[in-house]
């Protein structure tokens, strides 16, 4: 199962995507292709795979991409080999922007959409603030992004909101636990213990 996570910078899903790895087993995050620069303490091939505008271009010209989208002065993409490899190892978890999410979703049918909202718009403010990543200029870019990027809520199919780390992490552990729990989940699952059931014995 894919599992897209999205909602403006700062909402917290980054921070909720690596809670909800070391809680579930069998969970893989998908690692996305970035222009912008690393920041301490991300890892190369674990938080972002940090490339070149050239070699990031080279991979739209090639359609290595499932999506991609240039915001806030840099280009950030999910490569169609990370989706392809769905499965292989457990679920997929796809830590994404907005637009981004906007782009994949007509290709993804089965997958599941989730969208993080900060409680009001001064909390999400604050928290940009407060993380020191970004100086004023940036700060109120995303916030104008962050602005437009929040009406597109209604598009997905489940809303957490992160007015509380460990509810909103608990929030989505349930969203994950019961989409495996579905009939079309576990068909393969179930198949034994149906023939266990209806076999001779």
């Amino acid at each position: 199962m894919i599992f897209v996570i999205t909602g403006p910078s700062g909402c917290g899903k980054s921070t909720m995507v690596r809670m909800i790895q070391e809680k579930i087993d069998n969970v893989r995050f998908s690692v996305s292709h970035t222009t912008r620069e690393r920041r301490e303490p991300e890892e190369e091939g674990k938080d972002y795979y940090y490339v070149s505008k050239h070699e990031f271009e080279q991979m739209i010209k090639e359609e290595k991409l499932a999506e991609w989208v240039f915001l806030h002065d840099n280009y950030y993409g999910t490569s169609k080999k990370e989706i392809n490899e769905e499965g292989t190892r457990g679920d997929l978890l796809l830590d994404i922007d907005v637009y981004g999410a906007q782009q994949i979703k007509p290709k993804l049918e089965k997958a599941l959409f989730i969208f993080i909202l900060p409680p009001l718009f001064k909390d999400l403010k604050t928290r940009l603030e407060e993380r020191g990543q970004d100086n004023v200029d940036t700060i109120n870019k995303r916030l104008e992004v962050a602005r437009r990027e929040i009406l597109a809520y209604s598009q997905f199919d489940y809303i957490v909101i992160n007015d509380n780390l460990d509810r909103a992490v608990q929030e989505m552990e349930a969203i994950i636990l019961s989409e495996r729990c579905r009939l079309d989940s576990r068909k393969k699952e179930i198949e034994p213990i149906l023939q266990s059931f209806l076999g001779e014995e």
